[in-house]
């Protein structure tokens, strides 16, 4: 029941910060977002490991996998806050779902034989991203009548990418030392490949107190999530922790749908619920 909980905690957490990541977006740059809540979460993640009083693993090649996983998460989680921002949120939060389809291919490539369940989860996927990212386009809007590919779903692909390589450096990083540190050590490499654009690019930080807040509160949201999720993984069975954990798409469609009045048509309805199943086969298989 711990894992179940921690787990649905992560999906909650996720979900929630990924849609206050998608309106802050629209209202300043991705590059803002960005520094901002990494800069404010970064301490929480500092903290948790000195909290627990264990050193560094002994064997460094850990660090390295980690490093990977954070420059392989940092870009998906750009082109995902940007995809959040100028797309439909209950589009673009699915399709970023499917980075599950990553570790999978990986683990085919290295030997392993996915299940019938888990190949059903990955064409499901594939289908419920093509019909999700179709909207439609009328004669207003300058385009023939018919369907279109909509906004933000190239940038959900490329989010899907990277949170795929994540999921595997970060997996490979935990195996090889502890994974607490592994995500110290991920957070700080984004932190400083998002510094270091920041640096050049020269994006506009002061936001205000009050927005200041919001993002830290956005940035601690998303490294709690990867800590929950973390726990639930190391306390119940990873089939049933990583279906909960890939939930927080909903969480998001929910608020947009809510809060931002998204409508999608049937059909875009149709593949988000086959994006998402598919997710979930693929977890669970």
């Amino acid at each position: 029941m711990l894992a179940i909980g921690l787990a649905l905690a992560s999906s909650l957490a996720w979900g929630l910060a990924d849609f206050g990541a998608g309106l802050k977006s629209r209202r300043f740059a991705v590059l803002t977002v960005l520094v901002i809540s990494q800069v404010g979460s970064l301490p929480f993640v500092v903290v948790v490991v000195a909290a627990r009083g264990a050193g560094p693993p002994e064997d460094l090649s850990f660090a390295v996998l980690a490093f990977l996983a954070g420059a392989s998460g940092t870009v998906g989680i750009a082109a995902f806050y940007r995809g959040l921002a100028v797309g439909t949120m209950s589009v673009v939060a699915p399709i970023s779902a499917t980075a599950a389809v990553v570790p999978l291919t990986v683990g085919v490539a290295t030997g392993e034989r996915p299940s019938a369940v888990q190949g059903l989860g990955v064409a499901l996927a594939l289908i419920g991203v093509v019909l999700a990212s179709r909207e439609a386009a009328s004669a207003a809007e300058g385009a023939r009548p018919g369907s279109r590919t909509g906004a933000g779903v190239g940038l959900a692909l490329i989010a899907a990418l990277g949170f795929g390589g994540f999921f595997v450096g970060i997996d490979a990083a935990s195996a090889r030392g502890d994974e607490f540190w592994a995500i110290l050590v991920q957070r700080s490499t984004s932190l400083l490949l998002v510094a270091a654009v920041a640096l050049r690019a020269r994006p506009r930080l002061a936001v205000g107190a009050l927005e200041t807040c919001a993002l830290v509160a956005i940035g601690v949201a998303d490294v709690a999530a990867n800590t929950l999720f973390a726990l639930a993984s190391t306390r119940g069975l990873v089939s049933v922790v990583g279906i909960l954990g890939s939930l927080y798409p909903i969480i998001t469609i929910m608020l947009a749908w809510t809060v931002l009045r998204e409508r999608l048509a049937p059909t875009q309805w149709a593949g988000v619920g086959g994006a998402l199943g598919g997710v979930a086969l693929i977890a669970g298989g």
